[in-house]
């Protein structure tokens, strides 16, 4: 039953008084009504959508929570980039600016819009005839996700524009964010529910916004103001950024109260240093000032570059500082084995998050700032992200605080440490052993140019090390269908197909093993190399570094990384256990005896067979394989369309094989 046309009076009228009363409330914090009344009106309207369900559209006022979750996020390409700004980090650099914008525009002084830098997440609204029909987050500025259900939750956007002169495609920029207030509710949520805090406001917004289910969304203290436009038609705007911003507040978009038209860098000073006073005193979190020309003519006229508009820049706020206490220095692994000193602090609050632990970079840093336990310390946000020891207060050290140390082996599994000369990381040396590493270790091994285990993707390795069923790369090798189907999203049929990739990956050859072990400093073309020269994995394990120095593209660096990598009984027990597993592959014969011995190929251009099989079958003639052309290049295999290493082959006169003549010319010497 349709419903009568005085129901349909009686709802747009609904609609239109319930977006004044949001807009009023959540946008000006100037309520004409009580919660009280607003629920009835809310509640009359929705008693009719409930009569009447083609009474329910994008844009009312009910809807702002009316989706199911959502699957995953849509991708949005926009129509004009949403770039970031370039950044002047102190008065010199923000005077530069001027100096090139006056210059280019010709004049002794520019008008300026200046506005405070939120410290939030950037997105687009696009409006069509007035409506929301669209929202993304900013991406790589190309291409971002469609939070589009997501923004709808938010009070302070509104579904429905209002007032004159509204352009038939309306794109707005703005900045997600969440007050200090109302991440102080989720920290108190977060802490009744037993739940991982949020790190900091801005990282809360993010991840708020990125909820697969809106409902979820609208439970957050989200707002957000907007600070320009992209796509434009049908219709004009100001001559200027801040009657642009006055037009999207009359249209009931929010916009910051207090952006100002200033003359020239003096005006842009004195607006910075009333923010940096003003900052601690805003109810959210800002890092820094932005200028923008405020004519719009003259941001035409100034143009972009690849990264950033010529006419805007960010003056950012020096990193905020507080002095608390060293309590003791951790050593963290990451995922690659680097060994990271961690400074375990006396608790602080440090540009609007507590701060308990902050970084230390390396033993460098360590020993340039002469960082104790106990000493008193200076920590400041490096970015307003990171926290770091910016210093220490030497006058306040303890007598007999010790020095630190790194140590000799791996927290973590035991292993030793090594510290390549010229570098300033330390590095456990257990790659295959280390449980800090297991997960990376694992991924590289299976990975496609390594063992090449078909269906083990990143996502089910970490539910295989997260449910204890591997430790190591050898542990792949008896699972059972039966352990694999009993994982998140996994069937006895993929099951079964991934046991049987497994077991066709025990046959590969010696140099995609070598690579699969994730040696550093041994990519493809060096482990192919090791393979060549040693021809077993046994005689390459007890090479010593004068031996592995003498082989062609391997120096001291990359040798003493070998060495270390067999030198651990943890690594060289990995290999055992594979070889025990069935992993073999053909024997390999030496690579000086090889007929394709000290010849280097170049391939270029689209081949009709998979690159790395034409590489391989070459490889294991003796060739080296390079990446570029030059004049020790033997030969240019090109393929479709070859570009420009085609062009320098024949300028250096070096042979051409097309892909035919490069296959007669392997077949002849097996």
């Amino acid at each position: 039953m349709s419903a009568p046309e005085s129901v349909h009076r009686r709802a747009r009228e609904l609609h239109e008084q319930l977006h004044e009363h949001n807009y009023r409330y959540y946008t000006k914090d100037d309520p004409l009504i009580s919660d009280a009344e607003y629920d009835e009106l809310l509640r009359e309207l929705q008693s009719f959508e409930a009569q009447y369900p083609e009474l329910i559209t994008a844009d009312s006022p009910t809807q702002r929570v009316g989706a199911a979750p959502l699957k995953g996020f849509g991708e949005v390409r926009h129509a004009v980039r949403m770039l970031s700004l370039a950044n002047a980090m102190a008065d010199d650099e923000l005077a530069s600016f001027d100096q090139r914008v006056c210059r280019e525009l010709e004049t002794d002084e520019v008008e300026y819009a200046a506005e405070p830098k939120l410290d939030g997440l950037a997105v687009s609204l696009l409006y069509q005839d007035g409506r929301l029909v669209r929202a993304a987050t900013r991406g790589d500025g190309e291409t971002g996700e469609d939070i589009t259900q997501n923004i709808r939750t938010l009070n302070s956007v509104p579904l429905m524009l209002a007032g004159k002169g509204i352009p038939a495609t309306l794109e707005v920029r703005g900045e997600v964010y969440i007050s200090h207030a109302g991440f102080k509710e989720l920290l108190q949520q977060a802490e009744a529910s037993g739940k991982k805090p949020p790190v900091n406001p801005r990282n809360a917004a993010a991840g708020s916004l990125r909820q697969l289910d809106p409902a979820i969304t609208a439970q957050r203290p989200l707002e957000m103001f907007c600070y320009g436009i992209g796509k434009v038609t049908g219709g004009s705007l100001a001559a200027t950024h801040t009657g642009t911003l006055d037009r999207l507040e009359d249209w009931r978009l929010p916009v910051y109260g207090d952006i100002e038209s200033v003359a020239g860098i003096d005006g842009c000073r004195d607006y910075f240093n009333r923010y940096e006073q003003l900052r601690d005193d805003l109810p959210f979190d800002i890092d820094g000032v932005v200028f923008k020309v405020n004519r719009l003519d003259q941001q035409e006229r100034m143009g972009f570059t690849q990264r950033a508009p010529s006419w805007a820049i960010a003056r950012k706020f020096p990193a905020e500082e507080r002095e608390t206490m060293v309590l003791g220095i951790d050593i963290q692994v990451g995922r690659t084995g680097a060994l990271t000193p961690v400074a375990r602090l006396k608790q602080v609050f440090v540009g609007g998050v507590t701060v308990t632990n902050a970084t230390l970079h390396n033993e460098d840093e360590i020993r340039r700032k002469d960082v104790r336990v106990g000493d008193h310390v200076i920590v400041r946000r490096a970015g307003d992200v990171i926290p770091e020891v910016a210093r220490v207060v030497i006058e306040k050290r303890n007598r007999g605080a010790a020095k630190f140390h790194m140590p000799m082996h791996c927290p973590v599994c035991g292993s030793q440490v090594t510290r390549a000369e010229g570098e300033a990381v330390t590095r456990c040396s257990g790659g295959l052993f280390c449980p800090a590493q297991r997960k990376e270790a694992i991924k590289h091994f299976a990975s496609r140019r390594a063992m090449d285990i078909e269906g083990l993707g990143d996502k089910l390795v970490e539910q295989l090390v997260d449910a204890t069923l591997i430790d190591d790369v050898s542990d792949l090798y008896r699972l059972t269908v039966d352990e694999i189907a009993g994982l998140d999203r996994m069937a006895e049929k993929s099951a079964a197909n991934l046991v049987a990739a497994l077991g066709s990956s025990r046959t590969t050859t010696l140099g995609r093993f070598v690579f699969s072990l994730g040696i550093r400093g041994v990519g493809e073309a060096t482990a192919q190399l090791l393979a060549q020269e040693f021809g077993g994995i046994e005689s390459l394990m007890v090479a010593d570094i004068e031996t592995l120095e003498t082989i062609h593209d391997i120096g001291p660096v990359v040798a003493q990384h070998i060495i270390d990598f067999f030198g651990e009984q943890h690594n060289r027990d990995v290999i055992g256990k594979l070889r025990e597993a069935g992993v073999s592959w053909p024997a390999v014969e030496n690579r000086r005896t090889q007929p394709l011995a000290d010849k280097t190929f170049v391939l270029t251009g689209a081949l009709s067979m998979p690159r790395t099989e034409l590489k391989e079958k070459l490889q294991a003639l003796g060739a080296k394989v390079s990446g570029s052309v030059s004049k020790k290049t033997d030969y240019v295999v090109v393929g479709e369309n070859p570009g420009s290493k085609h062009d320098k082959a024949l300028k250096l006169g070096v042979t051409v094989l097309d892909e035919a003549e490069c296959l007669e010319l392997i077949a002849g010497m097996i």
